[in-house]
């Protein structure tokens, strides 16, 4: 498999949320020492607390993607290591996060790191258990899941506009979407997703499983790959 990623991208992100999380934790002080210390300028301690607040959720939001290591990207890699050269990924250097290209067709993959039991009820996603690191997580905002399926939709929307630029309507083959799991501790039960939605240890067959009926063609994954600056 052919990775393709941006990696210049990758370290600016990381070395933000770096910077971020460190600059939320000196003005979250500072607006805890003004709250104490000087209560005449409550105020600025409300607007310190508040900026404080904002930059943790950038900072905790980057750091997931590009600051931990193994990163999300990692995880896929290692997750669909084996698959021939035939497969391209691209890793943020397509107008997606994550985009597999071959054989199965034209995959978005959107991972998450969510910990405890992942189901879909027909109607929403629901996400127990987790323990102590997805409760922290729920706290600042960091461990709900939302609507991925949305999310899926959004980014398809994205990379049709951008592949409309050099191929006709016509042209474009079909795109899908999956919903991958990374960590550990998750155990997926969401089997009538409105998305595709497994374990990252279940991808890799999952694509050779989808090769076998997928319709599309080398010319059409050629120009595919094509259309995104890759010969």
């Amino acid at each position: 498999m052919k990775i393709i990623s941006n990696e210049k991208l990758i370290k600016r992100n990381s070395t933000i949320s770096q910077v971020t999380s460190l600059s939320s934790l000196f003005v979250l002080g500072s607006g805890m020492y003004i709250s104490f210390s000087k209560p005449e300028y409550f105020t600025l301690s409300v607007v310190a607390l508040l900026v404080g607040f904002v930059l943790s959720q950038v900072g905790i939001s980057l750091g997931n993607r590009f600051g931990r290591s193994p990163r999300p990207d990692e995880l896929l890699d290692t997750g669909l290591k084996g698959l021939k050269n035939t497969y391209t990924i691209y890793h943020y250097s397509s107008p997606v996060p994550n985009l597999l290209i071959g054989p199965a067709g034209i995959w978005l993959l959107l991972p998450f790191h969510q910990h405890g039991d992942v189901s879909y009820d027909g109607k929403k996603w629901k996400l127990k258990g987790g323990g102590f690191t997805q409760s922290y997580m729920r706290l600042f905002g960091q461990g709900n899941i939302s609507r991925p399926d949305l999310d899926a939709g959004v980014q398809k929307d994205k990379l049709i506009k951008t592949l409309k630029k050099s191929m006709s309507e016509e042209e474009i083959p079909n795109i899908n979407a999956a919903i991958i799991f990374t960590s550990n501790s998750a155990n997926v039960l969401a089997e009538d997703a409105p998305v595709p939605t497994m374990h990252l240890k279940q991808l890799k067959s999952f694509i050779r499983k989808e090769a076998k009926n997928a319709q599309i063609t080398k010319a059409e994954i050629n120009t595919v790959n094509g259309a995104l600056g890759v010969a």
